[in-house]
């Protein structure tokens, strides 16, 4: 099949006398364009008679050149129609200036020549002021439309100028009350931070006393732990504790409440109207409950105060 190709090949550029590859036609097309030869006339234009300096010669080079000298030669079309325009402007303010300068001499008979030196500084004071204001002649009405346009800019600058002066006094006063805000607050600042290692300090000590009232409460648990053991392997009658004698001082306490009311009964018996035999049944009656109470109260007492002379007499022993 190579072979074959091959002969195929052969015959058909022996046919046609010569055979292009796809690249090098596109490149004989691009060589042969008329962008191309525009780009390099424009560039011997250019550079006159200097040598075109080297440059890579592919489509996107001489499409950028291209573009520049459609820019270069629109830019200097536009020139020579300024160039034109100016000329004709001058050569019709020559006219009206030659109109003027015959009509001044001709027709008034006045020269610059003829000036004094006050008229000649007033009509370079006019001609001065006519450029300053770029006005289009010097007569009185292009000066007041002049004079008119510069006051509006006048009045619209001075307007803005007093926007502007307002709004700078209000940042002034924003400013300023940001600025006494910023002082309060670094001051509570400064309070909360003196306060804060105030209490720091209280927290500490708290926290130390805290620590030792624990220590000395534990101290305590211990010594007392250790005399009640004491006591006891001593003998010690534990109905004589504190906690025992304050139980044993409030049941005295309930039985005086309770002996309180049966003598305000008795007392109200005593004064009823005499009836020997019912009178009598309730005197003994209460008598008999107030007996009671007074021996269990008199029991009660005896017992402490024996006792109280026992447990002096173990702890001493």
């Amino acid at each position: 099949m190579r072979e074959v190709k091959g002969e195929t090949r052969t015959q058909s550029s022996q046919r046609s006398g010569y055979f292009l590859s796809p690249h090098l036609a596109v490149d004989l097309f691009f060589f042969f364009s008329p962008i191309l030869w525009q780009v390099t006339l424009w560039l011997k234009e250019v550079f006159e008679n200097q040598p075109i300096p080297h440059y890579e010669v592919n489509p996107q080079t001489v499409d950028i050149l291209y573009n520049l000298k459609e820019y270069s030669e629109t830019r200097e079309r536009d020139l020579a129609f300024l160039v034109e325009d100016t000329e004709q402007k001058a050569a019709e303010y020559e006219a009206q200036a030659k109109y003027l300068e015959d009509l001044l001499t001709k027709g008034l008979g006045l020269s610059l020549s003829s000036l004094s030196s006050e008229g000649t500084t007033y009509l370079n004071t006019l001609v001065n002021s006519a450029i300053t204001l770029g006005t289009k002649d010097t007569s009185l009405a292009s000066f007041f439309c002049a004079i008119n346009d510069m006051s509006s800019e006048l009045y619209a600058t001075e307007s803005k100028n007093k926007e502007l002066e307002l709004e700078l006094a209000s940042m002034n006063k924003k400013l300023t009350a940001a600025l006494a805000m910023e002082k309060r607050l670094e001051e509570d600042l400064r309070k909360t931070r003196d306060y804060l290692e105030v209490e720091r300090v209280k927290a500490e000590s708290r926290s130390q006393n805290l620590k030792f009232l624990r220590d000395k409460s534990e101290d305590f648990k211990i010594r007392i732990k250790a005399a009640e053991e004491k006591l006891a392997a001593n003998g010690l009658d534990y109905s004589l504790m504190h906690q025992s004698l304050v139980s044993m001082s409030e049941k005295l306490e309930e039985m005086q409440k309770e002996v309180v009311p049966v003598k305000r009964e008795l007392d109200s018996y005593l004064d009823l109207t005499p009836n020997p035999s019912l009178v009598q049944v309730k005197v003994e009656e209460a008598r008999r409950e107030l007996n009671d109470l007074e021996a269990e109260l008199s029991k009660e007492i005896l017992m402490l105060t024996l006792e109280m002379p026992e447990s002096r007499k173990n702890k001493f022993t």
